[in-house]
């Protein structure tokens, strides 16, 4: 598991001053970079190999709102490996004395060639999810 932190910005925010639903998803991509910097890399170190890993499915289940200037913490984890897929989990939290569970979510990444194509997931992606589960 990695852990992200941010801080809400105020366009972030609808009229509220309540984060709007689909920018959970901006911080799951957020998390998801620092998920490969934790484990010494990077996403753009994946796509100069010409593999790419699109979101092919995404879901979020929202327990209570995060508002402007709320810090975040996001808690990322790499999950199941396929063939030619994988899964990241997410708990995002309010971050402070005692964090407050704001949502979890999940996406499922195809492994995809320059051209589309399904592409198998190379040898780094599951030495990530060893390291990942040796976090835990």
């Amino acid at each position: 598991m990695v852990e992200a932190r941010l801080r809400v910005i105020y366009g972030d925010t609808d009229q509220m001053g309540v984060v709007y639903y689909a920018n959970y998803f901006r911080y799951f991509e957020f998390a998801r970079g620092e998920f490969f910097r934790a484990h010494g890399g990077s996403y753009r170190e994946l796509e100069s190999t010409g593999l790419l890993l699109p979101v092919v499915e995404a879901s979020a289940h929202y327990k209570a709102s995060a508002r402007y200037d709320d810090m975040l913490l996001i808690r990322t984890t790499l999950g199941e490996l396929r063939r030619a897929s994988l899964v990241f989990t997410y708990e995002l939290l309010r971050d402070g004395d005692s964090p407050t569970l704001l949502c979890t979510g999940r996406t499922l990444h195809a492994c995809v060639g320059r051209d589309g194509k399904p592409q198998r997931l190379p040898e780094a992606i599951a030495r990530l999810k060893a390291a990942d589960d040796s976090d835990t």
